[in-house]
C-alpha cells in the first residue's frame, strides 16, 4: 500500500511541471477575477477536486481492466509490455517530432473541449468549477497516460483508485499555485517546463519494465504477488 501511495503522489508531483505547461492556460482562464477572496479560493479548490475525482474514476475503470490481467496471471508480462510501449512512443516522438494520437482520441479530445467551452459560457455557479475540473481530467495528457499505466499494473481495484487519486493530489500544489499566481509566468516559461515530461515518462517506462521483471528490489522491482489459483473444495 505504501508503494501505491508514494508512487502515485510522486508521479503526480513530478508531472506537475507538465501540468503547468498543458493545463495552465485553462487554470488561468477560470472566471474567478470578480469573486471575493473566499469565493475565489473555494472555486479553485472545487475545480481541482473535479480533476482528482475524474482521475479516481479512471482508476476504477482501468483498475477493473488491470484486475482481469492480474487474475489471468499476466501481470508481469503486461507491466513489461506497457513500459516498452512508453519508451517506443518516446522514441517515435523524438524522431518524428509528432505525438501518436489515434483518431478516436482526437475526436474525444474535441468533444471534451466543446464541453469545457459550454461550461465556460454557461451562467457561473459553484458547480460549474467542479464540472470544469472533471472535464479537465478527461483531456488527453501524457502524464495521465503514465498514471493509467500504473493503475493497470496494480493487482486490485482499490489500489488503482488510490494510485490515481494520489496522482491527482500530487499535482495540486503546482496547479493551485498557477490558479493564483500563474499570470505572472510567461508563455515561454510554461513551454520550457514541458521539456521535463519526456524524462519523467522515460523513468516511468523503465520502472514498469523493472517491475515486471520481478527482481525483488524494494520500491523499484518488488516481487509481484501471484494471482490466486483455483479454490480447493474440501469434502
Amino acid at each position: 500500500m505504501w508503494l501505491i501511495i508514494s508512487g502515485g503522489f510522486v508521479l503526480g508531483f513530478a508531472g506537475s511541471l507538465h501540468c503547468i505547461g498543458m493545463c495552465g492556460p485553462l487554470a488561468l482562464a477560470l472566471p474567478v477575477q470578480h469573486l471575493s477572496p473566499a469565493q475565489k479560493t473555494f472555486s479553485i479548490l472545487l475545480y481541482q477536486l473535479g480533476r482528482v475525482l475524474t482521475y479516481t474514476l479512471l482508476g476504477l475503470v482501468f483498475g477493473l481492466a488491470g484486475r482481469l490481467v492480474y487474475i489471468s496471471d499476466f501481470q508481469q508480462g503486461f507491466s513489461v509490455a506497457v513500459g516498452v510501449l512508453i519508451l517506443a512512443s518516446l522514441a517515435y516522438f523524438y524522431f518524428s517530432q509528432s505525438r501518436m494520437q489515434p483518431a478516436f482520441a482526437r475526436r474525444f479530445n474535441g468533444k471534451v473541449q466543446q464541453w469545457i467551452v459550454r461550461i465556460l459560457q454557461s451562467p457561473k455557479r459553484l458547480s460549474s468549477f467542479l464540472l470544469l475540473g472533471m472535464a479537465n481530467g478527461l483531456l488527453p495528457c501524457g502524464m495521465v497516460y503514465m498514471a493509467i499505466a500504473g493503475a493497470l499494473t496494480s493487482s486490485g481495484i482499490t489500489n488503482s483508485m488510490i494510485f490515481m487519486a494520489l496522482f491527482g493530489a500530487g499535482t495540486l500544489p503546482a496547479m493551485i499555485t498557477v490558479s493564483y499566481f500563474g499570470s505572472r509566468a510567461g508563455l515561454n516559461l510554461r513551454k520550457n517546463l514541458q521539456y521535463a515530461t519526456p524524462f519523467i515518462m522515460a523513468v516511468m517506462g523503465i520502472i514498469l519494465i523493472l517491475r515486471g521483471m520481478n527482481l525483488g528490489i524494494p520500491f523499484i522491482s518488488p516481487l509481484l504477488p501471484a494471482a490466486p489459483g483455483e479454490a480447493l473444495h474440501c469434502h
